[in-house]
């Protein structure tokens, strides 16, 4: 079923780089397929350039035309992963890329950067509004590098935006037991029901995870740094 805050083509958190490929070429139709071949050994070669910009840049921009918006972004992932764009380049085609290009950047970094360099992008993404940038930057990258403040105020911003927290990866690992996290979401709650808003029910299910406590044990610590 498609997410309603994820286009078709949305890459799967954590999907491998090899199914995702086999999976675009075989729903690819003849033209789109070799088009997506090209752009793919065009990004893998020696880089050439247009101007000032990556021959494999363009490729980017033309994907939603070539293979359709059902696997644009997929395409995209695909052709960052063959240019083997380093932090510096990710940062540029986020910068001046389109909302499609910057999400295709999110969900290419965990499989382009191992360490926490790229956390800037995130860090922009979570400031928008817009749903769809939101939910590619809670994805694996998130949950590996954001740090505990960012992270929780990300699963705050996506109840106030209506982005479904089951697309937060790593959701109740990182959750369960913070209780900062925990006092975020009551006072967040409170706050709207004193506005006479209603409350997210996923604000509830969050708020379970981050007020379970681990039944006490005398043969190690407990509890969790905030």
């Amino acid at each position: 079923m498609t997410h309603p805050h994820a286009a078709p083509d949305t890459p799967a958190a954590g999907t491998p780089l090899g199914e995702l490929h086999a999976h675009v070429e075989a729903a690819l139709a003849g033209a789109a397929r070799a088009w997506l071949d090209q752009a793919l050994d065009e990004a893998a070669a020696l880089p050439s350039t247009q101007g000032t910009i990556f021959v494999w840049e363009l490729r980017l921009a033309e994907a939603g035309r070539r293979c359709g918006p059902a696997y644009a972004d997929a395409v995209r992932v695909l052709i960052l992963h063959a240019a083997r764009a380093d932090t510096a380049a990710l940062t540029r085609v986020y910068r001046q890329g389109t909302a499609d290009e910057r999400r295709a950047v999110l969900h290419a970094l965990p499989h382009l950067v191992p360490g926490p360099e790229a956390v800037p992008l995130l860090e922009d993404a979570l400031r928008t509004n817009d749903t769809r940038l939101l939910a590619a930057a809670v994805g694996p990258y998130a949950a590996r590098h954001l740090a505990a403040h960012v992270w929780r105020h990300a699963v705050l911003k996506c109840l106030f935006t209506g982005v479904p927290v089951d697309i937060v990866v790593e959701l109740a690992g990182r959750a369960r037991g913070d209780a900062e996290l925990a006092r975020m979401l009551r006072d967040y709650a409170a706050e709207r029901t004193a506005a006479g808003r209603s409350v997210p029910e996923d604000l509830y299910r969050v708020l379970a995870l981050a007020e379970f406590a681990p039944p006490h044990t005398t043969d190690a610590p407990h509890g969790k740094e905030s």
